[in-house]
């Protein structure tokens, strides 16, 4: 048995009532009040540092052990999606939103951690920093966090930082990580083309842009098929696709386009910034329109510092044996805002399996179900990942 697991277990039921207590009042973007008082409450009486954020309703909370050593960051994030749920279950959310990224877990899941480690204050060799993180469903409460100095909360900078996340396809228990790049990169164009406009019955009369965005976006397609290298590919898709037009017989003046494009290394996202829209604007403009074309940068690639998730493996063998430790062969093209966190903090960021024994949408579906037995699992690797840490750079007595 391991130094947290019979503890984990004892603190099941109650992470489970948290758990689905936030699940039921899910909350969106960068204000949570209610998802924020309820983590303070559970927090109030364990003798913590807390602070609260400014521009975002965030909470930070410091444990300063016993012993001397160095910082360590465990981080989990807080708010839900603009989803219907549709699962059924008793404690389903009834408001529009939705948990369907399994943030409530992980709230609850580092509530957990939290309680495992102050319980053994006296012995930790080190100090180590809460970060409870609004935002992460494209509001980058990370960099805001960051910019509010969630890093020099303990009054040093981290050595390094660990997040888990839920996974609902994937089998209970499972432990899913990789060395490297382990999430793309989430950045988007926000395009304006803009033609004349004119009389449906007299194209030759007007400089129509519809057929030229039809250019633009396999112009898009083409561009990420031969101008990108193989071996580090990007994905780029147009989500967003409308005219002016308000009649059937009225050609549009202007189209507005956006690409969402996910890489996994920044000189891949480099030559997306610096070649893809000046080849559109060319397009656009060989056709006799104008085109607008605003990059819009958000979350760069989530890294796993190569050394920090060989130790991270180390220590996720010895809890659960091998078997149940996945070495992730292909990183994902999903984004996480906890790399802004390591883009500053060598760390690793690690999927536990919770999938339900019923059947489960995928992440962000209103049928996601997350099994929450894995909770004990999740607040017990978290806290060996941060013991073991400190321990590794602790100041060695005689």
């Amino acid at each position: 048995m391991t130094r947290f697991e019979a503890a984990a277990e004892a603190l099941q039921s109650e992470l489970v009532a948290v758990r689905r207590e936030l699940h039921r009042a899910v909350e969106l973007g960068l204000d949570l009040p209610q998802t924020q008082q309820i983590l303070l409450r559970e927090l109030s009486d364990l003798g913590l540092e807390i602070t609260t954020g400014t521009a975002l309703t965030s909470v930070t909370a410091v444990l300063r052990g016993a012993l001397p050593g160095p910082v360590v960051l465990l981080r989990a994030d807080m708010d839900g999606l603009p989803v219907h749920e549709a699962t059924g279950l008793d404690y389903a959310s009834a408001s529009g939103r939705m948990h369907a990224c399994g943030h409530d877990l992980h709230m609850a899941g580092l509530l957990g951690a939290v309680r495992l480690l102050v319980a053994r204050r006296e012995q930790l060799p080190g100090t180590i920093i809460f970060m409870f993180q609004p935002g992460e469903e494209g509001q980058a409460g990370g960099r805001i966090m960051l910019e509010e100095g969630v890093l020099d909360a303990a009054g040093e900078k981290p050595v390094a930082a660990y997040a888990i996340h839920v996974e609902c396809t994937v089998p209970r228990g499972q432990l899913v990580t990789r060395a490297g790049s382990m999430m793309a990169s989430a950045s988007a164009l926000r395009m304006t083309l803009r033609g004349t406009g004119g009389h449906a019955a007299f194209p030759q009369n007007a400089i129509d842009p519809v057929p030229v965005a039809a250019q633009l976006i396999l112009a898009v397609q083409s561009f990420a098929a031969r101008r990108l290298p193989a071996t580090d590919q990007a994905v780029i898709s147009i989500t967003k696709l409308y005219s002016d037009s308000a009649a059937s017989n009225v050609l549009a003046a202007e189209v507005q386009l956006e690409a969402n494009i996910r890489t996994l290394s920044k000189a891949t996202l480099d030559i997306v910034r610096e070649q893809l829209p000046p080849l559109l604007t060319g397009i656009a403009e060989a056709n006799g329109c104008t085109l607008d074309a605003e990059f819009i940068a958000s979350y760069p690639v989530t890294y796993n510092d190569p050394r920090e998730t060989e130790f991270a493996f180390g220590v996720l063998d010895d809890l659960v044996g091998v078997e149940r430790v996945t070495r992730l062969e292909a990183p994902s093209m999903a984004s996480e805002d906890f790399a802004y966190v390591l883009e500053e903090v060598p760390g690793t960021l690690v999927f536990l399996g919770a999938a339900p024994d019923g059947e489960s949408g995928p992440l962000h579906s209103e049928r996601a179900v997350f099994d929450d037995s894995v909770l004990g699992l999740q607040a017990s690797v978290l806290a060996e990942l941060a013991w073991r840490r400190l321990e590794r750079d602790a100041p060695q007595t005689a």
